[in-house]
């Protein structure tokens, strides 16, 4: 099978499941498009998903078989005779981004014989992997996480881009909606420390819809910037600052050295440090554990339910307890295999990897996406554009009581 315009890599399902890795609570700047309905149960559901690096825009197709890829560049950028080196670079990311030089199936086989528990997941969530994001972008989008829900952090994160990056390109659908209309859709790059450690940002973050965590990611880049410096281009977006570099050495630290620099940030506490250990920095073992990491350990292993009579808080030591038994449990990419365990049990997931109905077959957005704001528009209640999904994290119950939102804010240990 080809796709005009795309390049091939071979890659079984097995290794790599854009639908669940893309929307299992890792990264935030996904966009996905409908492209056909799904006919065939036994193929996966036919989208493209983009997204947009700093000087371009990648967009990716999936077959049982193949991961189709393309690179879309701002008019007159390259040259033709570069097309094919540009491409190869793209692929690198790829490669670099889903972490490909990991034989998944193997892990999954090691986690099966381990586990009764994953064995018993396994066949329905396969191709769940860790991303390997740049460590600027997850610090931030880790910090609008807490005490957040999907729908709420998606947007933030678009709007943090739209409004801190100029459009790096506009681009057409993959099919134009029922009316035959194609409106173009604008692509941001995610905006680098010095633009939001300016004194300024925190009031116009918050009046974006960011709430405490504002002032949070200000105070966070200007503490990047004045102890690592900014950048001395003018062309701030096109270049890699000196904090984005340096966070990038973290990889190279061991986990509780590179912890400990993640935790004197405002706003980073220990589940959000352990985030972009786990999906930004390399240490696979790490788990991080939040509310709902603790419930999988209760229902599977023995952990104490935090809503027994016997009341339980997210202790320090009950966090490392959680991550020591699960650590034990699937050893040295225990944070990857907690990636399937959470993504099987949210509920949004619940039909994932069943066998469709004959009333599903002809829906062109399958349940395990959700359908939010997409990033050209502001923080409201507008009708999003037709066949644009936003991927981001997914998590359980969006929508929360104040009541509900305080007792989580007691327990989470973030």
């Amino acid at each position: 099978m080809t796709l005009t315009g795309f390049r091939c890599l071979p890659l079984p399902l097995v290794q790599l499941s854009l639908s669940a890795v893309l929307k299992c609570g890792q990264s935030f700047r996904w966009t996905s498009y409908p492209i056909s309905p799904v006919c065939d149960p036994s193929e996966p559901p036919a989208y493209e998903y983009r997204f947009c690096l700093r000087d371009r825009v990648v967009c990716l197709r999936q077959s049982s078989d193949t991961l189709f890829y393309r690179s879309v560049f701002p008019t007159g950028c390259i040259d033709p005779e570069q097309a094919d080196a540009r491409e190869e670079e793209t692929l690198a990311w790829l490669k670099d981004y889903f972490q490909l030089d990991v034989d998944l199936l193997k892990l999954y086989d090691e986690w099966s014989e381990r586990d009764p528990v994953f064995r018993n997941v396994r066949s329905r969530f396969p191709g769940i992997r860790i991303l390997r994001q740049d460590p600027w972008e997850n610090l931030v989008s880790f910090i609008c996480s807490s005490n957040n829900n999907i729908a709420r952090i998606t947007k933030m994160v678009h709007a943090l881009c739209k409004h801190y990056s100029p459009p790096l390109l506009s681009l057409e659908p993959p099919v134009p909606d029922s009316d035959g209309m194609a409106e173009d859709v604008s692509y941001y790059p995610f905006p680098p420390p010095s633009v939001l450690a300016a004194p300024e940002a925190a009031t116009k973050l918050r009046s974006l819809g960011f709430g405490y965590r504002a002032g949070f990611i200000q105070r966070t880049a200007k503490m990047l910037v004045d102890g690592h410096g900014a950048a001395t281009s003018s062309c701030i977006h096109s270049v890699t600052e000196a904090p984005e570099k340096w966070l990038v050495t973290l990889r190279d630290m061991s986990t509780p050295e590179a912890r400990e620099q993640l935790l004197r940030f405002v706003g980073v506490g220990r589940k959000v440090a352990d985030c972009v250990l786990l999906m930004s920095l390399d240490k696979r073992d790490v788990i991080p554990v939040d509310t709902h990491v603790h419930q999988i350990a209760a229902k599977h292993y023995g952990f104490r339910s935090l809503g027994s009579s016997k009341k339980v808080s997210m202790t320090p030591k009950l966090y490392d307890e959680i991550n020591s038994k699960l650590g034990e449990t699937w050893g040295k990419y225990a944070g990857w295999a907690h990636s399937v365990l959470f993504t099987a049990d949210l509920k949004v997931f619940s039909s994932y990897g069943m066998p469709a109905s004959p009333s599903t077959l002809i829906e062109t957005t399958p349940s395990p996406t959700p359908t939010v704001t997409p990033a050209s528009l502001p923080l409201s209640n507008k009708r999003p554009k037709r066949g644009v999904v936003i991927v981001g994290p997914v998590s359980d119950g969006e929508d929360t009581s104040l009541a509900e939102r305080v007792k989580r804010r007691r327990m989470a240990f973030s």
